[in-house]
């Protein structure tokens, strides 16, 4: 079989001659997440670091990052206090560098790729384009789920307007690349507040708007359930989501692929392994790796699985322990 047959298979939830193996990294720091329209320099680095990921890995599928990409235009050169600073976030438009220059991008590694394997790009939910700039830039992480759950209406209207060139943005990258599919990354609001009623009506709305934008051209789409610095999330408000496969921190939720399986519908999962610094996937030798992935597929079988990691791995995890753990799995099936 190709990689694209064992991918193929794993996502219509069935078993192949060996379980899916994809792993991804980040190319720049956090800050220049938010800084590939205004920094050539920045995404010289991406497109660099993305194909040289690729030609060392050669992963089953290629997860094509969007760093660079994390800061929507109008968040990028302000800060969020209020519901005034909120009401100041506007739609960018067709024409804007933020989206010319990522779809410019996609189509260069999906050219690059060739069609080798499957392309999946990293696109977020609206409301993250706004929690990613207030935390992960700004570093504050109080003022989102406070504004969030003080003032819902104009912070999903400061989230309607992103989603107007999110939605964009899948038409031109299915228009002009040659992308396969999606990997889109959501997170539930993290507040005592925000509880599944406040997610149904406020959160899910909006990820069903671009999820069903995303179905007009493929249902290659893999749900991230995001949970960075350690937020938690229950996965059961994303199980009716329509998605083809779910992928999450295994090790933040403490529920493994076999329990997340079962509560995702039975619907095809990806992970196993913890990304945090001294876990297992960088310090185990080919012995521990096997009584590891044994165990996992031993519980959750190898219909619709595909072993990954939680999020981004470091430049600890190296190609020599990718083909560790494509050669377990793949002696695994034998």
């Amino acid at each position: 079989m190709n990689k694209k047959q064992i991918v193929d298979l794993f996502l219509d939830n069935k078993s192949a001659e060996r379980v899916p193996v994809a792993f991804w990294s980040h190319f720049v720091s956090f800050h220049d997440h938010h800084r590939g329209v205004s920094d050539e320099g920045v995404l010289k680095n991406v497109y660099e670091g993305q194909k040289k990921f690729y030609e060392m890995y050669k992963p089953d599928f290629l997860k094509i990052m969007s760093d660079g990409f994390f800061g929507h235009p109008a968040m990028v050169e302000r800060t969020f206090h209020s519901v005034e600073d909120l009401k100041k976030i506007e739609s960018c438009g067709r024409k804007h560098p933020f989206i010319t220059k990522q779809i410019e991008y996609v189509k260069e590694i999906c050219d690059y790729v060739d069609g080798e394997v499957y392309t999946f790009y990293n696109i977020f939910s609206p409301l993250q384009y706004i929690r990613l700039k207030i935390e992960e830039y700004d570093e504050d992480f109080e003022i989102f789920s406070k504004l969030f759950v003080e003032s819902p209406e104009e912070m999903v209207g400061a989230a309607s307007r992103i989603a107007e060139d999110i939605l964009i943005l899948v038409d031109e990258i299915f228009s002009k690349t040659r992308v396969d599919g999606i990997y889109y990354s959501v997170q539930s609001v993290q507040h005592k507040k925000a509880d599944h009623e406040f997610h149904k009506a406020y959160v899910e709305p909006l990820d069903r708007l671009i999820l069903n934008e995303i179905l007009k051209y493929t249902d290659k789409v893999i749900l991230h359930v995001c949970g960075y610095a350690h937020y938690t999330n229950d996965l059961t408000w994303y199980k009716d989501y329509p998605v083809k496969a779910f992928n999450w921190a295994v090790f933040t939720e403490n529920i493994g692929l076999a329990e997340g399986k079962k509560l995702l519908n039975g619907k095809p999962v990806l992970g196993g392994f913890d990304n945090n610094p001294e876990s297992i996937l960088y310090s185990a030798n080919m012995d521990e790796y096997k009584k590891y992935i044994y165990e996992i597929l031993d519980q959750a079988g190898t219909n619709g699985i595909a072993i990954g990691a939680d999020c981004t791995v470091s430049n600890d995890f190296t190609p020599e322990r990718y083909q560790d753990i494509i050669q377990v799995v793949s002696d695994y099936k034998r």
